[in-house]
C-alpha cells in the first residue's frame, strides 16, 4: 500500500469514526473559546491574567496567591485561587467582573474558529439544537455570536460562568443545565471542546466528547486527559453533518 492510499485509508476511517459519533446527537454542546473561536486572538489571555494579580496587589493582596499562580498566564487560574480562599465573597465578585470586562473588550477582536461558523449554521438547519456551555462569561458569549449573526443557532441556550466558581468546569454543572433545559439524555448529546476541563466535564454529564485540537500541544493535553475522539480541524465535521442532513 502505497503512503498516498494509507492516507486515504486514515481519512475515510476518521470520517467513519465522526459520522458514527455525531449521527445520534440531537443536542450540540459547545466550548466557546476555542471550538467557537479564539478570544483572545487579539486582546491576550496572559496580558488579562498579569493585570488581575497586579489589581489584587494594588489592594495588598500580594500574598493571596502563590507564587505559581502569580504566575499564571491563564485569568480563570487567578480567580479560581482568590474563589478558593474567599468563596462567594465581594473581592471575588470585583475580581470577576474585571474579568467579564476584559473578555467583553476581547471579543472585538476575537477570530473564528475555521469553519466554526458554517459548521454551526449547517447543524442548526439539519434539525439539530446547539447550546453554549463555557467557563467565559454569558455575556461575552452572546456579544460575539451577535456580531456573527449566529444567535439564532443558539439563544436562549447559553451557559457560562456563574458567581458559583465551583461549578466551573470540570464541574458538569453547565452541561447538565444544557441538557435539562432543552430535555436531552446525555447520550443523545455531544460535546465539542479542546481542552482536558471540556473532556472531563463531558464524562461526567454522560456526553460523548469529540475534541477540537488545532495544535499538537492540545492534543497531547486531550489524549493525556483520555479524549479519544479527535479532530485538527472543524472541516471534517461540517463534511459528515452535510452528508446526514
Amino acid at each position: 500500500m502505497t503512503s498516498e492510499t494509507q492516507a486515504e485509508a486514515v481519512t475515510e476511517r476518521t470520517e467513519k469514526q465522526i459520522r458514527n459519533l455525531i449521527k445520534p446527537a440531537r443536542v450540540v454542546l459547545w466550548d466557546f473559546d476555542g471550538p467557537v473561536c479564539r478570544l483572545f486572538a487579539g486582546h491576550r489571555a496572559e496580558d488579562i491574567a498579569t493585570e488581575l494579580v497586579q489589581w489584587l496587589e494594588g489592594r495588598g493582596l500580594h500574598g493571596l496567591l502563590t507564587p505559581d499562580e502569580r504566575k499564571s498566564l491563564d485569568p480563570q487560574v487567578v480567580l479560581r485561587a482568590v474563589d478558593r480562599r474567599h468563596p462567594g465573597s465581594d473581592l471575588v465578585a470585583e475580581l470577576e467582573e474585571r474579568l467579564t470586562k476584559e473578555e467583553l473588550r476581547a471579543s472585538a477582536s476575537a477570530m473564528p474558529t475555521p469553519y466554526a461558523d458554517p459548521l454551526i449554521r449547517t447543524w442548526t438547519a439539519v434539525g439539530s439544537r446547539l447550546a453554549v456551555a463555557t467557563n467565559n462569561s454569558p455575556k461575552v458569549v452572546r456579544t460575539y455570536l451577535a456580531s456573527r449573526g449566529l444567535t439564532t443557532c443558539f439563544a436562549p441556550h447559553i451557559y457560562g460562568r456563574t458567581q458559583q466558581l465551583n461549578h466551573l468546569k470540570p464541574h458538569p454543572h453547565c452541561l447538565v443545565r444544557a441538557l435539562n433545559a432543552m430535555g436531552s439524555a446525555p447520550e443523545a448529546a455531544l460535546m465539542i471542546g479542546d481542552t482536558p476541563s471540556d473532556y472531563l466535564a463531558a464524562r461526567a454529564a454522560g456526553v460523548p466528547f469529540l475534541g477540537y485540537a488545532r495544535n499538537e500541544r492540545k492534543e497531547r493535553l486531550l489524549r493525556d486527559a483520555g479524549a479519544t475522539h479527535l479532530v485538527s480541524s472543524l472541516q471534517p465535521v461540517l463534511h459528515a453533518v452535510r452528508g446526514i442532513g
